[in-house]
């Protein structure tokens, strides 16, 4: 069965450019041309890819990313036609995975696509329940667990945490992660990694009894290694 795409765009023709090129991709792909529309057709049929505007009519992109990132760990591409940085981490910190910038060539578009399709395969496919202490996160099911609780990760959150627990204690860079959660062929700034590591860490704040990724000034970030067993 092929991959459910949704784009959330409200100028028809770069809707209808975005719509033929997944196609060609393999995509079966519903457009919708304002915020609450998309939401309606996300939650009818849950896509596994979304690309969003953040201009839109009525509810715009950033709201959207936060309603979507309430309910869905589904992949989210923003569209923007701003390029300032802050613009593009505003984003990040509602939880999207990459960006595109207007005006952009359809190409350049399906690039993104294949390397965020890609690092949301690669997320499935560590291993599958990574124990640390009482912790458990189970990669399969972007699921953390902690001392009776849950919480749901993205892909991109997923890899950092693997990374983390895989050697708590250990400092790693922003170009270090940067690598492990976003891939070699993430063309962005690696400030995007802050934006993950806010997300990641107010879910571990809200269980009991989680760890604390703890920033190291001039080197990046550590796990911290003191956790109760269960």
């Amino acid at each position: 069965m092929s991959a459910r795409a949704l784009v959330i765009e409200d100028d028809p023709r770069t809707a209808g450019w975005l719509k033929l090129y997944l196609e060609r991709e393999g995509f079966d792909v519903e457009v919708a041309l304002d915020g609450s529309h998309g939401l309606e057709r996300l939650r009818a049929h849950p896509p596994q890819l979304v690309l969003l505007d953040l201009m839109l009519p009525g509810l715009d992109g950033l709201a959207v990313c936060r309603a979507i990132r309430a309910e869905s760990d589904v992949p989210i591409i923003v569209i923007t036609a701003r390029a300032a940085e802050v613009d593009r981490l505003r984003g990040f910190d509602l939880g999207a995975d990459d960006y595109v910038t207007k005006p952009f060539s359809p190409r350049e578009a399906m690039a993104r696509v294949r390397a965020v399709m890609r690092r949301a395969g690669n997320a499935e496919a560590t291993d599958s329940v990574l124990a640390l202490g009482s912790m458990t996160l189970d990669a399969a099911g972007l699921e953390l667990r902690i001392a009776g609780a849950s919480a749901r990760v993205t892909p991109i959150e997923c890899r950092l945490l693997t990374a983390f627990m895989r050697t708590p204690g250990r400092v790693f860079s922003r170009s270090e992660l940067v690598a492990r959660a976003l891939g070699d062929d993430f063309n962005g700034s690696e400030r995007t990694v802050d934006a993950h590591v806010k997300n990641l860490r107010k879910k571990l704040a809200a269980l009991d009894q989680a760890p604390e990724i703890e920033t190291v000034h001039g080197s990046g970030y550590r796990l911290l290694p003191h956790l109760p067993t269960a």
